[in-house]
């Protein structure tokens, strides 16, 4: 069987890019990689999904072409082998949001501005029949790595507390939210947009990551943005996209606060889990360094008087990931299978 470097190079051969000059770009934290390629003075991105590790070239092109039909930048794609795990796309460049507020603060709102303003735009669609809902129960499911993976690293024991997080979840979604659902890009945040000022309107943010889309609480994406695990996002911003969307959507916003709570603290605990296993598992370490920031937020969303229960739930069930606790978990780094 050919190796993936074999595979890499066949699918650049028949895609007429065979000798490029190649190099690596930051990846995340699933197995997908990415290279920038140039020839001739024509760049392009390279995404490396292996379908055996789980990853799906398809996902990213249907919804690539869905949101290009919407009239949004996502990556054009210049030729693909789902089978093999290949995409060749459209290279949006490097002006990412991240990187432009961190050079010059005084970009953070107006850049923060576009990106709420484009969910708004976003959310008036609805949602592309092929993905699947985000609703409590699903919410809940994603939870349950926590306790599985987290606890463990820690050298705690899963409690009853601990086994009830995912239902409480679920049932305080059922009590605070409404159940019409809009499309989600899931991991939208800083690091994966980009700012394309040589377009108009709302192609100007130009979108990657978006293969696990759903169809979500409007809340959801908005907190991916403003609760960003890699970066904090000023007090002051927060409040003003969250006013800014609710009120442009025309939604209650002591209600729609409530649930963005909820999702707040739904995404962080599932947070956590994930940063556990990425560190135990597969011998990541470094998303550890993030932990504290996740954790704030978590205490922050649990401090809505609508999330009592949960909160009370929430500090039986988990201890504090003090840095002894989080050098707990580096100390095993890489040395859990998957239970």
């Amino acid at each position: 069987m050919a190796d993936r470097a074999d595979l890499t190079q066949r699918f650049l051969a028949a895609a007429g890019w065979d000798g490029a000059d190649r190099s690596a770009l930051a990846g995340d934290a699933s197995a997908r990689r990415y290279e920038r390629l140039r020839l001739d003075g024509r760049p392009a991105v390279l995404m490396d999904a292996p379908p055996e590790r789980g990853e799906s070239t398809e996902r990213f092109a249907r919804m690539a072409d869905w949101l290009s039909g919407q009239g949004y930048s996502a990556p054009v794609v210049l030729a693909a082998d789902h089978g093999a795990g290949f995409l060749l796309l459209e290279d949006l460049g490097d002006a990412l949001v991240a990187r432009l507020v961190a050079e010059d603060p005084a970009r953070e709102r107006p850049l923060y501005t576009a990106a709420t303003d484009f969910l708004t735009d976003l959310h008036h669609h609805a949602p592309p029949d092929f993905v699947a809902p985000l609703d409590g129960p699903a919410l809940a499911a994603l939870v349950t790595l926590t306790p599985r993976w987290y606890l463990p690293g820690i050298g705690a024991a899963e409690t009853p507390a601990a086994l009830a997080l995912p239902e409480q979840i679920a049932e305080t979604y059922r009590r605070l939210a409404d159940p019409a659902l809009v499309t989600a890009l899931r991991d939208f945040h800083a690091e994966n947009l980009i700012w394309l000022p040589e377009r108009q309107g709302h192609a100007r943010l130009g979108l990657l990551d978006f293969q696990d889309a759903v169809a979500a609480h409007p809340a959801y994406d908005l907190v991916s943005l403003l609760q960003d695990a890699r970066r904090d996002v000023s007090p002051e911003t927060e409040t003003a996209m969250l006013a800014r969307y609710t009120s442009a959507i025309g939604r209650d916003a002591d209600q729609f606060a409530a649930v963005y709570a909820l999702l707040g603290a739904q995404r962080a605990l599932r947070i956590v889990g994930v940063f556990a296993r990425l560190t135990l598992h597969f011998g990541k370490p470094h998303y550890l360094g993030y932990l504290p920031r996740v954790w704030g937020y978590l205490q922050r969303n649990l401090s809505h008087p609508a999330l009592a229960d949960l909160a009370r739930t929430v500090a039986e069930a988990l201890p504090e990931p003090t840095p002894e606790r989080v050098q707990r978990i580096k100390d095993q780094c890489g040395s859990y299978p998957t239970p």
